[in-house]
């Protein structure tokens, strides 16, 4: 029997060997599949991050482009934007005034 017993003593070790070699295996590819993803995130974690800086430019030359036109909006309610264009578009003067025009 005891020579069975050797045999059996093998069989199991070989076996614990392949099994032990098999969850290596198993570890290392879950770390290099781990690894990938997290370079892949990485690369997109920074094209979002300039996206969203670009963005971010947008929108504040968008608010500043808004300034300008709302304070255009506000001068073209006004009086003295009636008159500057009724004086540069249709040449139109108050009674008092003499036009110079310079010569060409």
């Amino acid at each position: 029997m005891s020579t069975q017993r050797r045999r059996r003593n093998k069989s199991t070790r070989r076996q614990s060997r392949f099994t032990s070699f098999l969850i290596v295996v198993a570890v290392l590819f879950v770390c290099t599949i781990s690894a990938l993803r997290v370079k892949e995130l990485r690369a997109q974690g920074k094209e979002l991050a300039y996206t969203e800086s670009v963005l971010e430019q947008k929108i504040e030359a968008a608010k500043q482009e808004n300034e300008v036109l709302l304070a255009r909006q506000q001068y073209m309610q006004t009086n003295k934007y009636i008159e500057d264009v009724a004086k540069d578009k249709l040449g139109l003067v108050y009674p008092d005034e003499i036009v110079i025009k310079p010569q060409q």
